[in-house]
């Protein structure tokens, strides 16, 4: 039986239809196993993109691609700017993707971590229009645009850090990032370190104690922490220390100069707040020391003179 043109047609359409699919499918896959293997080189899981790899994974395959990619924009030439925090954040964008990866079984192959310095990609930077530091920004499997159809993290929610991040994530792509996996403070191998110091040192420690003879016992040491606590808490420095607010700034328009007064409203710099009453605290403590030393001449010339010695205006176990 003859096969008609139609039929033929209609068998070499089919026949091309599904070649495509595949073809799509393997390539798709294919930039998932590079992905991966990418992913597996790095130690925190985040994958280091340049201009060659933006168009490879994400301008250059049709959409909708097997995955979405999460990116972090840095400088490195900027992380000496305190105020930006680019280094703490870049940490803290490690520590998601890793915890990420951990969480998933080291089997997830929807969502990868990048990240995207400014020198090397200055193209693929014009590309999703970002023009200020930091910024994170979300491309879905769908996104044609990577300027207009990507989604950017909010600047006010970087203050949460790893967790901000994270819901971010969560909220975008309806992936579970899971807990935060933070490194310890300090390691095992620290730890097993100072506790056999600790058990060595102990004896010598209980016999200084019995015998009053450690810095708890000292009025010195008492006295010294009582004042830098009162200084502590009336300063500001605690306020600095809580909000994270630098002690200077570097001018813009000249590097080699420094800010110590903020020209605007909404924020008041470390320096700034200890400038105000600079003279006052100046007086008041060469006012002390002058009387300090005054006194002293005098009880020394009354001691010389009499003979006695007068010490009432400090424990005599201080002389």
């Amino acid at each position: 039986m003859a096969i008609s043109s139609t039929h033929l047609f209609l068998l070499s359409f089919i026949a091309f239809s599904v070649f495509s699919v595949i073809s799509k499918a393997e390539s798709g896959s294919e930039l998932v196993a590079d992905l991966l293997a990418l992913q597996s080189e790095s130690k925190s899981g985040v994958i280091h993109f340049d201009d060659r790899a933006v168009s490879k994974f994400l301008t250059s395959p049709k959409t909708p691609r097997p995955y979405s990619i999460i990116i972090f924009f840095d400088a490195t030439q900027l992380h000496d700017k305190s105020e930006l925090h680019l280094r703490e954040l870049r940490n803290e964008f490690g520590l998601v993707a890793s915890s990420f990866i951990a969480n998933n079984n080291y089997s997830n192959t929807k969502l990868f971590f990048c990240d995207i310095e400014f020198r090397e990609s200055q193209s693929s930077f014009q590309l999703f229009g970002v023009n200020s530091l930091p910024h994170i920004r979300l491309v879905g499997p769908s996104a044609k645009s990577l300027k207009d159809e990507s989604e950017q993290m909010d600047q006010g929610d970087f203050s949460r850090m790893a967790e901000s991040m994270a819901e971010f994530v969560e909220s975008r792509t309806k992936l579970t990032v899971g807990p935060i996996h933070r490194p310890p403070i300090i390691s095992k191998k620290q730890l097993v370190f100072i506790v056999a110091v600790l058990l060595i040192w102990s004896p010598f420690m209980v016999k200084k104690i019995f015998a009053g003879e450690t810095l708890l016992h000292d009025p010195k040491i008492w006295l010294a922490g009582a004042v830098f606590i009162y200084f502590f808490s009336v300063s500001g420095a605690m306020h600095n220390i809580i909000r994270k607010m630098p002690m200077f700034l570097v001018d813009r328009n000249d590097p080699d100069k420094m800010v110590f007064f903020y020209q605007g409203s909404g924020m008041q710099l470390g320096a700034e707040g200890f400038a105000d009453a600079t003279a006052k605290r100046v007086a008041m403590l060469f006012a002390i020391f002058v009387s300090f030393w005054a006194v002293k001449k005098v009880i020394f010339l009354d001691n010389w003179k009499t003979g006695y010695g007068i010490h009432g205006f400090w424990p005599s176990s201080w002389n």
